[in-house]
């Protein structure tokens, strides 16, 4: 069993432009999260939180410091291996579902395994094993408009898992749900960290952040608490 840490943040620092202004978005970021680990991520707007999921999942560099993804230092990669291990090891979750809408569910599913070339039989059969086991055998060939809020999620979680990534991110994703969706969601991210997934969750809702395992409190681009749930 591989006992290394899934993500291994050290002094990140990220820094941007707004125009001429100069945003110090993180400013020494450390973190470590293990395997099998269920994470939420803090703080009010504009704290950091979003850009230090971006940095995590790939699809943005530090500044400075160093990000490892199983081991392997992201700064040390071209963008073709970037993009490389984002698709292998990283499973997104967004707040706007962005599943593709003339599309059915499992041709959403689909997608990521299409670009990895797997062959058609084996990526439906494994499009349509994902969506029964987020609760959605009889909707394999909705399409998203025909779909409610939190279905789509549930679509969109299932295509996040298509690849077995080593950490699954979510990014406010209860956030256009209604509150019966939304606890649904965080009821199918507990089951799924039960299965032994190791999943980031960024959030403002302190009931979300409750079901996970630790909370990471983030304040101008630092971390000021991190603990267990209680």
């Amino acid at each position: 069993m591989n006992n290394n840490p899934v993500v291994r943040i050290a002094e990140v620092k990220k820094t941007y432009f707004m125009g001429k202004v100069e945003v110090r978005a993180l400013q020494g970021i450390n973190l470590t999260v293990q395997r099998g680990e269920f994470v939420s991520i803090m703080g009010p707007s504009g704290c950091g939180k979003s850009t230090l999921m971006h940095i995590v999942g790939c699809l943005d560099r530090p500044s400075s410091g160093h990000v490892l993804l199983d081991e392997v230092d992201i700064d040390e990669l071209n963008d073709n291996n970037l993009a490389e291990i984002r698709n292998k090891k990283v499973g997104f979750v967004f707040q706007t579902f962005n599943l593709l809408p003339k599309l059915n569910a499992i041709e959403n599913v689909e997608l990521p395994l299409i670009y990895a070339g797997v062959k058609p039989e084996q990526r439906r059969k494994k499009a349509a094993q994902l969506l029964e086991s987020v609760g959605l055998k009889d909707r394999l060939f909705h399409k998203p408009s025909e779909l409610s809020g939190g279905q789509s999620q549930r679509v969109a979680i299932a295509r996040s898992l298509v690849n077995d990534p080593s950490i699954l991110l979510a990014d406010e994703p209860t956030g256009n749900l209604d509150s019966k969706s939304g606890d649904e969601i965080i009821r199918l991210f507990t089951e799924l960290n039960q299965r032994g997934i190791t999943m980031i969750i960024v959030t403002h809702d302190q009931e979300i952040a409750d079901c996970s395992k630790r909370i990471v409190r983030l304040k101008d681009g630092l971390v000021i608490s991190d603990d267990p749930v209680r």
